[in-house]
C-alpha cells in the first residue's frame, strides 16, 4: 500500500484543485515558499477537497487517576564505557565528551583507566561512563532515585542547582577539560555587527536583537549547558544588581517576543547553521572546532566558562570516593590533558568567567522565569496529527499514546490544543480550545480512543491541521503556532510532501515530527526530516526508548 506512485498522487492533487487554485509543478527536493497570504489562500483551496470527519471527544473523568509516567527508565542513557573492576564507580557524564568521536574524551579517558591496573585498599578500581545530559542529571537526580558515584557535567552551574536542590556535592575538580561557551556569527553578519555595535559581548547582542538588526538563537536551558549560561547572561545583561528583578523579567519578556523559538538541542542549531539560514547563535567552542562546516563563522567566548568540574557525593562509600579521585587525577595527567587539546578543549584558557550574579538558587530561579517568559507572554496554538494507518498497529500506536498521555501534563493551561488522525481519510479528535482542565480531560479520551485504520494520508491531515491553526489565529492574532507530526513513515494516499512544502514554508509554522519505525535512510525519514527542516524544527526518532523524555524536553521547550 505504501508503494503507490508519488506521480500519480501529484497529478490527481492538481486535477483535484485545478479550478480552485491552479496547478503548479514541483520538483522534489525544492523548498519554493508562498507568501502569507498566498499559503493562505491555497490552503483555503486544498481543504475543501479533503474527505473530513468530526469525532466527537469524550470526557476522560479518569484521567487524573492515571499513573503519569514523565520520566523513561535511566537505562535509556547509555553506557558508552562499562567498567568491571572490584570496585566500580558510574560517572555521568555531559555529552560533549562521552558521545562518538570527536566528542568521546571522557570514554577514551576511562577505557585507558581501565587499562591502568588502579586499586584502592587492593582491588581493582575502573569507571563506567553513562552519556547524559547535564540538565538531565539534575532532573533524575532530583526527580528519580538515580545516583551516580561521579557527576561531570558542562559548568559549575549544574552542581550549584544541585546543591540547591538537597543533594550535596563534594568537589573533586574544578576543570577537567577546559571549554567555553559564546556567540557563534556568520562572517558577514559579524562585520556588520562590530562595525555598527563594537565588540561582540551579550548585552550588544540583546541589542541588536531588540533592535531588529540581529536575529539570535539559543538552546533549551533545562536540558542545554549553553542554553542555561546565555539565559542567564541575558538576565545579568539586563539588571547587573539583581538578574532576577521584575525589570531584567520584563526585558525578557520583550525579547522572547521577537526571538525565534528555542531550539531543541545545540545540534538543531548547528545542522541549520551549516545550511546557512541561521546567522546568530549560542555554541560551545569545543563543539564549533570539531564542525569544519561552521568556518565560515566567528566565535566570541560569553558567560561562565565551561570547564567540567568532577563531583562525588556524601551518599558515596568512602571506598568509591578514593576511586573517584584516583580517576580524577587520570583526567588530569599530561597525556589525559594532551588528548582533551587533540578533541577540542583547552581552548581560550585566557579566558575569564562573566559574572552571573546568581547561585545555585539563582540558576533554577532563572530556569523558571525562562519557562513563564520563553513564548513572550503570548500563548501557543498547537496541533497533534497522529497516524493512525495499518502499519502503527501494536508497538508504535501504543508508544504514541503514552507519549502523548505522559507528556501532556507539561502543557499550559493557556495554550490552545487540538488533535487530528489520519489514515485514508483526516478526523478531527479535538476541535482546538484552550487546555483547561476539561480540554485536558477530552485530550485524555481522544487519545486513548484512538484506533487503527488503513492508508496513510499524512499531508492531508497536515493541511487539515494547519486550517484549524489559521482559523484559530484569526481569534488569538498575538500566539504563537505549531504543529506536531507523528508518523511512521510516508504518505501514500492524497496530497504529497512537494504540493504541501510551499504552504507550510508561507505559513512559517514550525513543524516537529516524531517517527516510528525509521531507518537512517530511508525515504519516510528523510519526508520527515525535509518536512520538520521547513522552518527550522526537528525530527525526533520514537524507535529510541526514551521518547517520554524526548517529548517531556520539547513541550518544556515549546509548550
Amino acid at each position: 500500500m505504501k508503494r503507490i506512485c508519488k506521480l500519480t498522487a501529484a497529478l490527481l492533487s492538481c486535477a483535484m484543485i485545478a479550478a480552485a487554485a491552479g496547478c503548479t509543478k514541483y520538483e522534489s527536493g525544492s523548498e519554493k515558499v508562498y507568501s502569507y497570504d498566498e499559503a493562505v489562500k491555497e490552503l483555503k483551496a486544498f481543504n475543501d477537497q479533503i474527505p473530513t470527519d468530526e469525532i466527537k471527544p469524550r470526557l476522560d473523568i479518569y484521567n487524573n487517576e492515571t499513573e503519569i509516567k514523565t520520566l523513561a527508565d535511566i537505562s535509556t542513557f547509555p553506557l558508552t564505557v562499562k567498567g568491571s573492576g572490584s570496585i566500580n564507580i558510574e560517572v555521568a557524564a555531559a555529552t560533549e565528551f562521552s558521545s562518538s568521536a570527536p566528542d568521546d574524551w571522557m570514554n577514551l579517558v576511562a577505557e585507558d583507566f581501565n587499562r591502568s591496573g588502579a586499586q584502592v585498599g587492593g582491588k581493582s578500581v575502573s569507571v563506567t561512563i553513562r552519556k547524559i545530559t547535564s540538565g538531565e542529571v539534575l532532573t533524575y537526580m532530583t526527580e528519580s532515585d538515580y545516583r551516580p558515584d561521579v557527576y561531570a557535567p558542562s559548568s559549575e552551574a549544574w552542581g550549584e542547582m544541585l546543591s540547591a536542590k538537597g543533594i550535596k556535592t563534594i568537589t573533586l575538580a574544578e576543570r577537567i577539560a577546559g571549554n567555553t561557551a559564546g556567540v557563534l556569527m556568520e562572517k558577514d553578519t559579524y562585520n556588520g555587527f562590530t562595525e555598527k555595535y563594537g565588540e561582540v559581548t551579550l548585552a550588544n547582542v540583546l541589542d541588536a536583537s531588540l533592535a531588529g538588526d540581529l536575529t539570535f538563537a539559543y538552546t533549551n536551558p533545562y536540558t542545554s549547558s549553553t542554553g542555561l549560561n546565555i539565559l542567564t547572561g541575558m538576565l545579568y545583561a539586563f539588571d547587573k544588581d539583581d538578574p532576577l528583578s521584575q525589570d531584567a523579567q520584563q526585558k525578557l519578556l520583550d525579547y522572547q517576543k521577537q526571538s525565534p523559538p528555542v531550539a531543541y538541542t545545540t545540534g538543531v542549531l548547528r545542522d541549520q547553521a551549516t545550511k546557512g539560514i541561521i546567522k546568530a547563535m549560542v555554541m560551545e567552542e569545543q563543539a564549533y572546532h570539531n564542525t569544519p562546516e561552521l568556518k565560515n563563522y566567528v566565535y566570541t567566548p560569553e558567560g561562565i566558562r565551561h570547564d567540567h568540574p568532577l563531583y562525588t557525593f556524601d551518599y558515596v562509600s568512602q571506598e568509591k570516593q578514593e576511586a573517584a579521585k584516583l580517576f580524577r587525577d587520570f583526567c588530569l595527567s599530561d597525556e589525559s590533558q594532551k588528548l582533551a587539546d587533540e578533541k577540542g578543549f583547552n581552548l581560550h584558557d585566557d579566558y575569564k568567567s562573566r559574572p552571573s550574579g546568581l547561585d545555585g538558587a539563582g540558576y533554577l530561579a532563572a530556569q523558571k522565569i525562562w519557562k513563564q517568559s520563553k513564548d513572550g507572554g503570548q500563548p501557543i496554538i498547537a496541533v497533534f496529527v497522529a497516524d493512525i494507518s495499518g502499519s502503527m498497529a501494536g508497538a508504535p500506536i501504543n508508544s504514541l499514546k503514552e507519549s502523548l498521555l505522559s507528556t501532556s501534563s507539561y502543557i499550559g493551561s493557556d495554550n490552545y490544543i487540538g488533535l487530528v488522525s489520519y489514515a485514508d481519510k483526516v478526523h478531527i479528535n479535538l476541535p482546538l480550545k484552550p487546555f483547561d482542565e476539561e480540554q485536558r480531560a477530552y485530550f485524555s479520551g481522544a487519545v486513548k480512543a484512538l484506533d487503527i485504520e488503513g492508508s496513510t494520508a499524512t499531508y492531508d491531515a497536515v493541511l487539515i491541521a494547519l486550517k484549524m491553526m489559521i482559523d484559530k489565529k484569526e481569534e488569538v492574532p498575538n500566539a504563537k503556532m505549531m504543529l506536531f507530526v507523528l508518523s511512521d513513515g510516508e504518505q501514500n494516499r492524497g496530497y504529497n510532501l512537494d504540493r504541501v512544502a510551499p504552504i507550510v514554508g508561507g505559513l512559517k509554522i514550525p513543524v516537529y515530527t516524531i517517527g516510528y519505525n525509521l531507518e537512517s535512510e530511508s525515504r519516510a525519514t528523510k519526508e520527515l526530516q525535509r518536512l520538520s527542516g521547513i522552518n527550522e524544527a526537528s525530527l525526533i526518532n520514537a524507535t529510541s526508548d526514551d521518547l517520554i523524555n524526548h517529548m517531556r524536553n520539547l513541550f518544556n521547550v515549546e509548550l
